[in-house]
């Protein structure tokens, strides 16, 4: 069963709506599989393909490994689900809709406590180093929430984590996780798992307690502007990951 033949649906909006269900699903599946996500806590939320005020989002309770392209939810701005048979988590909806709303072009958000990125948020003074070749990827992108002021319950709490991420593609919370924000799926999700390999990298090499190689800022400058220009890679290698569920997790797209 292909993912163009499950897609047939009447109108080709609904054909774009049902392959954003299936490429959110694939998201929630592969990080299951890296290990990126917590229980069955953490988010994935993407603004329905033709709308500005509904967002699809992995529902409560549900594991990511589980999770099927039917089981989204959509939710409104006001945390209604509007299309769906569960429940949406409080905070997923308090940190995801406040940056969907602020940020226009964030229409895919992503937050884990993955272990190595959220490990970086629990040391004084954590940031993402410019030591390794991954990392330079997110030179000028990254913004730190350097205040943990409990669980997001509250629109207030939303808002003020969306101005700390103010025009950067990923958040580190501190004592808390991190929060990637792109304009579609695949390269959020790139985006994501390379900030996972650059921080394992980063804490693998300070616990030698030698110091880190820092590479100098004209080199980062320019590195960050090569790997922007090979922004096909993470098509790729999304489409790569969707080709290996439908091999083995073929219910994903159910």
């Amino acid at each position: 069963m292909s993912i163009s033949s499950i897609a047939d649906r009447t109108g080709s909006n609904q054909e774009e709506i049902w392959q954003a269900r299936v490429d959110l699903t694939a998201a929630l599946r592969w990080a299951a599989k890296m290990e990126l996500n917590e229980g069955v806590c953490n988010h994935f939320s993407l603004v329905v393909p033709g709308a500005t005020n509904r967002f699809l989002l992995n529902p409560q309770g549900l594991h990511w490994s589980e999770i099927r392209a039917s089981d989204l939810i959509v939710v409104d701005p006001d945390g209604n689900v509007v299309e769906g048979n569960y429940t949406v988590e409080p905070t997923a909806f308090y940190i995801h809709s406040r940056i969907h709303l602020a940020k226009p072009e964030a229409k895919c958000v992503l937050h884990t406590h993955m272990p190595y990125a959220t490990a970086l948020c629990c040391v004084e003074g954590g940031r993402l180093e410019w030591a390794s070749q991954n990392a330079l990827r997110y030179y000028g992108r990254v913004g730190y929430d350097d205040r943990f002021n409990g669980v997001a319950l509250d629109a207030a709490e939303g808002d003020r984590m969306c101005a700390e991420l103010e025009d950067n593609d990923i958040l580190f919370l501190a004592n808390h996780g991190v929060i990637a924000a792109g304009s579609d799926v695949a390269t959020t999700f790139d985006d994501l798992y390379y900030l996972e390999r650059a921080c394992l990298h980063q804490v693998l090499a300070q616990s030698t307690g030698l110091p880190l190689k820092i590479v100098p800022q004209d080199i980062c400058e320019l590195t960050v502007r090569q790997i922007a220009g090979e922004k096909q890679q993470a098509y790729l290698h999304f489409e790569s990951l969707k080709r290996m569920l439908e091999r083995d997790d073929p219910d994903f797209m159910t």
